[in-house]
């Protein structure tokens, strides 16, 4: 748009249409610049090759594992012996007489209604699978493995039968597996069993209102404890759940996140004044602190974690330096630059009245850089919250290192949602805290 000399717009043609021209182009070029670099980040990260490879079925059996437990019905074939269990753990056997009424024992023989007109009889070393809609499977163990006689017809996704191992799944919560050395049926049912008291307790399966009128009664069940006491010692021993070991990580998660924070924040605000242009003259302090907050954040606190666990080996104080050193560098930064945008004025008024250099920082400082300084080292708290549990997968403990000794197998996966929920739980209550430490800090509220 051009202008003439009474500064009225004169209409140009040509700039008129470089401007279509240019707006165009952009228009046209960008959808295909994105669309080019989706294509070549598809093939270069390799998604084909990880789709193909997805099992969304073992994901689907992850999940229902996660809020569901299992029953294991199983033919020891070796020893002759049947047993019922919950999980396939010894500790939680079902007595001969307290066996679940779906299930039904004869010496060594049972019989497993499975619901729905699934229903599974074992014979010696023969299983009789009766699946609706497809027929009887009959399965025989043998010296050598297993012999499958299946219905005609074709043989459906579900099942998976080979000379060694016969494995059938046809809905998600009901499996059989035959295998030469024991015939095992797996019935599903929701919730976590034996979450509150293990199985051997005499306080399992006791209703809430049952258990409060024992933790008021004055007949101990234990003559050594009270009633009380003796509850929330069959709670936190719990030895499938571990509550108590579980309780106590996740404290030591956050005190590693909490040591960890304070200690960057202990060290980063004095250094600060040192990286800050209005506070130190010298170009050299300035330019050496600087480059020591990059160090230190440069590094992912993953790697200092590393270092600290060769260096000191593993445990807590690994995870708090790691988290130290990180937030030292990333909090010093901030503070430098939020003493460099502070207004001296207030700092001239604070000279006047002849305070020394430590009061002119005290009060003419401190008072307008401390809304940044709360803020920030609350949020990195928070986040550390989270970090902690990673840096502890590591082996530096807490309850990081607990949820990964329950994911090596999928019999824990339940243990797993457990720990995953806890740590949701604490990451907010930190969220929450640091919240409403800001208001009472802050805004004086």
């Amino acid at each position: 748009m051009a202008y003439d000399t009474f500064n009225e717009p004169v209409f140009d043609r040509n700039t008129v249409f470089q401007n279509v021209r240019r707006r165009a182009w952009i228009t046209v070029a960008a959808p295909v610049v994105v669309c080019l670099y989706l294509v070549y980040t598809w093939f270069a990260f390799g998604v084909p090759q990880l789709l193909s490879k997805a099992q969304p079925e073992r994901a689907a059996i992850l999940a229902t594992d996660s809020v569901a437990y299992k029953v294991h019905v199983t033919k020891l074939l070796r020893r002759d012996i049947m047993e019922v269990s919950i999980e396939g753990e010894r500790r939680a056997t079902y007595e001969i007489n307290q066996l679940p009424d779906w299930v039904e024992v004869e010496g060594t023989n049972a019989f497993v209604d499975l619901g729905e007109g699934y229903s599974v009889a074992i014979t010696g070393k023969v299983m009789e699978f009766d699946v609706p809609d497809y027929g009887v499977i009959k399965v025989t163990a043998t010296n050598s493995g297993v012999n499958t006689e299946l219905p005609s017809g074709p043989v459906p996704e579900w099942l998976r039968d080979n000379p060694k191992k016969f494995d059938a799944r046809p809905t998600l919560d009901r499996r059989v597996q035959v295998t030469r050395t024991k015939i095992e049926v797996h019935n599903y049912f929701g919730g976590w069993e034996n979450f509150w008291f293990p199985f051997t307790s005499e306080l399992h399966g006791m209703p809430f209102s049952q258990l409060w009128a024992i933790a008021l009664s004055n007949e101990r069940l234990d003559p050594a404890q009270s009633n009380m006491s003796y509850i929330m010692h069959e709670f936190l021993d719990n030895p499938d759940w571990q509550h108590g070991e579980v309780f106590i990580a996740l404290f030591e998660t956050i005190m590693m996140a909490v040591l960890g924070t304070l200690t960057a924040a202990f060290f980063g605000l004095p250094l600060a004044f040192l990286a800050a242009r209005n506070f130190t003259p010298s170009k050299i302090l300035r330019f050496g602190t600087r480059r020591l907050f990059d160090f230190l954040r440069g590094i992912d606190m993953l790697i200092w974690s590393l270092i600290f666990i060769r260096a000191f080996g593993l445990g807590p104080l690994t995870g708090a330096l790691a988290i130290a050193f990180t937030d030292t560098g990333s909090l010093g930064k901030l503070f430098s630059e939020a003493l460099e945008n502070i207004d001296n004025k207030q700092v001239e008024g604070v000279r006047a009245t002849g305070a020394s250099q430590l009061q002119r920082y005290r009060f003419g400082v401190i008072p307008q850089i401390l809304p940044v300084f709360v803020s920030q080292v609350l949020y990195y708290l928070e986040s550390n919250t989270r970090s902690a549990t990673v840096i502890g997968a590591l082996g530096a403990g807490g309850i990081g290192l607990m949820l990964v000794e329950t994911m090596k197998t999928s019999r824990d996966w339940e243990n797993t949602s457990y720990i995953i929920i806890l740590t949701i739980v604490v990451v907010i209550i930190m969220d929450q805290t640091s919240s409403w430490l800001r208001r009472k800090l802050i805004e004086g509220k």
